[in-house]
């Protein structure tokens, strides 16, 4: 694997933001992220940001007003699901799929799309599953019934932008 600089991981994403500033702050207040890199472009818009959530950094620019809105879908395990998602609503996120616990994964999570527009999966692992566990639970109505919510529930706010 090659030699990553500054702690980054092989895979690190980069969201492109209408509103970096404010996402940035949504990640502060909600996540606990560790902005620790802001540079400005000559207008006063974000030119390069970094944020460190846990042990991921987070790369962030502001986009031109001219281009198309590309939201990010990010996955983020976190000590407390519940918690952090009662807190990211309170800071403005809408609640995309409520927190769900799936037999199939061995995580409790649910989606969120923040303030910038960006799909957040939230989760915490409760318990490794084994792959003959993941597909007997495949089989079982109550546990498909939950993974078809979250399908429905992430195409209704992709569809309707909710």
């Amino acid at each position: 694997m090659a030699n990553q600089p500054n702690g980054k991981s092989s895979l690190t994403p980069y969201v492109v933001a209408k509103g970096a500033q404010r996402l940035l702050d949504f990640m502060a207040a909600a996540f606990e992220a560790q902005i620790y890199l802001k540079v400005p472009n000559p207008d006063g818009s974000i030119g390069h940001a970094e944020a460190r959530i846990g042990d991921s950094v987070v790369m962030v620019f502001d986009s031109h007003q001219h281009w198309p809105s590309t939201p990010a879908f990010l996955s983020l395990y976190v000590d407390d699901v519940d918690a952090t998602v009662h807190r990211t609503i309170e800071l403005g996120a809408h609640l995309v799929t409520e927190v769900l616990t799936s037999g199939i994964t061995g995580d409790r999570g649910g989606r969120l799309r923040d303030p910038a527009g960006n799909i957040w999966w939230i989760q915490t692992h409760q318990r490794d599953i084994t792959v003959e566990e993941m597909h007997t639970n495949f089989h079982d109505p109550n546990e498909l019934a939950i993974m078809r919510h979250a399908q429905e529930s992430f195409d209704r706010a992709m569809t309707t932008g909710t």
